[in-house]
C-alpha cells in the first residue's frame, strides 16, 4: 500500500490534469489486470459501510459485509463499544458467524470451538495444553478499522491514506445536519443483488446528470429543470426539488401533494430530493420522508453487488407510510431504467470500436471520480488496452 500512498496526496492537487476532457477509457470496465488492481490500489484501503449503529443496538449484536474475498464482523460488545473484526478464527481460518446479521455472547468457531469475546479477545480453546505455541493474548480476532459517521458504521481492510469518512463529507455536513441520522433506524432490510457491471460503470451512472432529462421521464416531470449536481472532492452532490405542478403519474402526483412537512428540516429541504456518492462506490439517497443508502462492491472484472438498506426517523402514521411506498414506487421505475442504460453501456465498453470518449465541462462528477482513477492507476490515462503483464512492470 505504501508504493501508491503518495498519489492518494496528489489526488486533490490544482495541477491541470492533461485528460480532463477523457472519460475514463472502455477496456478498464472489463480487464481482468485492471480489475487486481483497482482492488488493491482502491477497494481495499477504501472505507465501506456495513450498517448504521442502530441496526446493533444490544451486546452481542452484529452485522457482516462481505466483499473482495474479505468477510468483517461489526458487533456491539458487552461494554457497548463497537467493534469490527475478521470473520476468521485464528486456529484454522474457519469463519465464525454465517449470515448477514445475528447474536452471540460469545463467537465460537464451529470447527474446533475455539471461543471469542465480543471486543476480540480469545477465552476458550479445547485441550489448550496440546498447542506449545499457543498464547491466548497474541490470537485474538483480528481487528479492522472502523469509523462511525453519523450514525453510519463503516470499515476498511487497510489504510493507505485516504482520508476518514467525517472528512469526504465535511463539505456537506452543514446540510447533513438537520436530517437527524444518528436518530434514525431501519425501516427495509438489508437487499443484495447480483449486477453483471462493472463496479465503475454503476457509480458513473449514479453521479451523469446529461441523462436525467433523456432517460428519467418521471424525475424530470417532478423536478423540472431544478436537478443540479456539483463535486466536493470526495464526495459528489446531486440535486432535485420537487415542483409544484402536480404530474400527470399517479404516484408521483401523490408524493407531490402528500408529503408530510418535516418540522426537523429547513424550509428548503422540505421538498427536495439530494444524492451524495461518496468514494468510491457508496450513495446516501436522502429525502425528507427516509434515506436510502447503497454501495455497488466488485465481485469480478464485469459483475458487482447492490447492496442496499433504508432508513428514517420513527413515524409509524398512515401517511408517511403511504408515502413512503409512493417514493418506492417512483424510484423502482427510474431503477429499472438506469438497469436497461447502464447493462447497454457495459456491452459497448467490451467493443473494440471503444477506447475513450470526450467529457463535457458540465459532467464535473464524472471529471473528478477519473481524475482519481488516473491518479491511483496511471494506466488508465490509456485508450487502449496495454500489453499483458503491464501491472508488473
Amino acid at each position: 500500500m505504501a508504493d501508491f500512498a503518495p498519489a492518494v496526496q496528489d489526488i486533490m492537487s490544482t495541477a491541470p490534469d492533461p485528460d480532463a476532457d477523457w472519460s475514463l477509457p472502455g477496456w478498464i470496465y472489463t480487464d481482468p489486470e485492471f480489475y487486481q488492481v483497482e482492488i488493491d490500489r482502491i477497494i481495499r484501503p477504501s472505507w465501506q459501510i456495513v450498517c448504521h449503529e442502530s441496526d446493533i443496538p444490544e451486546p452481542g449484536d452484529w452485522r457482516t459485509i462481505d466483499y473482495i474475498g474479505e468477510s468483517v464482523i461489526v458487533v456491539r460488545g458487552a461494554d457497548r463499544a463497537v467493534r469490527a473484526f475478521a470473520n476468521v478464527c485464528r486456529h484454522r481460518a474457519m469463519r465464525l458467524v454465517e449470515g448477514a446479521a445475528g447474536c452471540s455472547r460469545k463467537f465460537v468457531c464451529p470447527y474446533h470451538a475455539w471461543a471469542y469475546e465480543t471486543d476480540g479477545r480469545l477465552t476458550g480453546v479445547p485441550m489448550k495444553a496440546d498447542y506449545p505455541a499457543l498464547r491466548l493474548e497474541d490470537n485474538s480476532l483480528a481487528a479492522v478499522d472502523l469509523e462511525i459517521w453519523r450514525g453510519f458504521v463503516f470499515v476498511r481492510l487497510v489504510d493507505a491514506g485516504f482520508p476518514s469518512v467525517a472528512e469526504m463529507m465535511a463539505p456537506i455536513e452543514a446540510e447533513v445536519a438537520p436530517y437527524r441520522f444518528e436518530d434514525m433506524r431501519c425501516i427495509s432490510d438489508l437487499r443484495v443483488r447480483d449486477r453483471a457491471l462493472n463496479w465503475k460503470n454503476l457509480g458513473d451512472n449514479y453521479s451523469d446528470n446529461l441523462h436525467i432529462p433523456v432517460a428519467h421521464d418521471g424525475l424530470t416531470r417532478i423536478f423540472g429543470k431544478s436537478y443540479e449536481i456539483s463535486a466536493h472532492g470526495w464526495v459528489d452532490r446531486m440535486k432535485g426539488d420537487l415542483v409544484d405542478q402536480p404530474s400527470d403519474n399517479f404516484w408521483e402526483r401523490f408524493y407531490q401533494t402528500h408529503l408530510p412537512a418535516a418540522p426537523h428540516l429547513p424550509q428548503g429541504a422540505q421538498r427536495r430530493w439530494l444524492y451524495y456518492k461518496l468514494w468510491p462506490n457508496m450513495a446516501f439517497d436522502i429525502y425528507a420522508d427516509q434515506i436510502d443508502f447503497m454501495q455497488w462492491i466488485p465481485t469480478g472484472p464485469t459483475t458487482c453487488v447492490l447492496r442496499e438498506m433504508v432508513h428514517a426517523l420513527p413515524d409509524e402514521s398512515r401517511d408517511m407510510k403511504l408515502v413512503r411506498y409512493a417514493n418506492g414506487r417512483i424510484n423502482r421505475v427510474v431503477n429499472r431504467e438506469d438497469t436497461w442504460l447502464i447493462e447497454r453501456v457495459q456491452q459497448g465498453m467490451a467493443s473494440h470500436s471503444y477506447g475513450a470518449g470526450p467529457i463535457g465541462r458540465s459532467e464535473v462528477c464524472l471529471r473528478s471520480f477519473a481524475r482519481k482513477i488516473r491518479t491511483l492507476i496511471p494506466e488508465a490515462r490509456l485508450h487502449k488496452t496495454p500489453p499483458a503483464g503491464w501491472s508488473k512492470i
